[in-house]
């Protein structure tokens, strides 16, 4: 996995839900063309409905994981998004079945498992990574082509049930890794907590500052900005505000 920056870096590119939400937009925008005839659709609401669900799968996971260096709050709640509109664009698929009295595939249909078990490629973005993520989306995508570009709407719409569903599970299983990794580490305040407090205690060092009276931590100078003594410099604890050991300075 590439490193984040703050920038946008396009890490997302490198997800594997990224990929495949971005093969359901596709196949979805495919689907709708061909086969929501005018007595399915007459109004064109659910062409519009159907592909604006897809892309906001597809752009709040790129956002979710675009956010994730600063806000993990904001990024599982953009994943959350994502996974509601693929819950609702799998709804409009199966409604699209009832609609022609069809049902989707059983689980134990082996065209279902082969849509579901059919394996992404894995992303290997060395340069212009603009155009080859773009190319990685179009291999993805010819993997379900036998089935998203079936001649029957039928087909096509249990295919594309399915990877619905195959994405939601994927993104149940972020939401989980991401929650447990902020747990274990914390988030961006306290990343910059910890490195903050690294910085005071390296600087300290330097200086051979004393240990703190009440907790034994490296010390650092710093100004008393009011009171009898404002302006002239102390010993403070770097472990600030967890403890507010003090030592003056002769």
């Amino acid at each position: 996995m590439p490193r984040i920056f703050f920038s946008s870096s396009g890490g997302y590119r490198w997800l594997d839900v990224w990929a495949l939400a971005s093969v359901v937009q596709l196949g979805t925008h495919r689907f709708c063309t061909r086969h929501l005839e005018r007595g399915l659709d007459p109004c064109g609401r659910l062409f519009d409905q159907m592909t604006m669900a897809a892309r906001s799968a597809v752009a709040n996971i790129a956002e979710g994981y675009s956010r994730r260096a600063t806000s993990v709050e904001t990024e599982l709640r953009l994943y959350d998004v994502a996974r509601a509109s693929l819950d609702e664009l799998a709804g409009d698929y199966r409604a699209f079945l009832l609609f022609l009295r069809e049902l989707p595939w059983s689980d134990s249909d082996p065209e279902e498992n082969a849509v579901f078990r059919t394996p992404l490629d894995k992303p290997d973005f060395t340069a212009d990574v603009e155009r080859a993520s773009a190319a990685h989306i179009l291999a993805q995508y010819n993997k379900f082509g036998r089935w998203i570009e079936n001649e029957s709407s039928i087909t096509a719409a249990r295919a594309l049930l399915v990877l619905c569903c195959r994405c939601i599970l994927m993104l149940a299983k972020k939401i989980e890794q991401s929650h447990a990794d902020f747990l274990a580490n914390g988030g961006f305040a306290e990343s910059l907590s910890r490195e903050r407090i690294a910085a005071r205690a390296s600087a300290s060092s330097e200086e051979s500052a004393p240990a703190c009276p009440k907790c034994g931590k490296a010390m650092q100078k710093r100004l008393a900005k009011r009171g009898a003594r404002a302006g002239r410099a102390f010993w403070s604890c770097t472990d600030y505000p967890a403890c507010n050991g003090t030592r003056g300075i002769d």
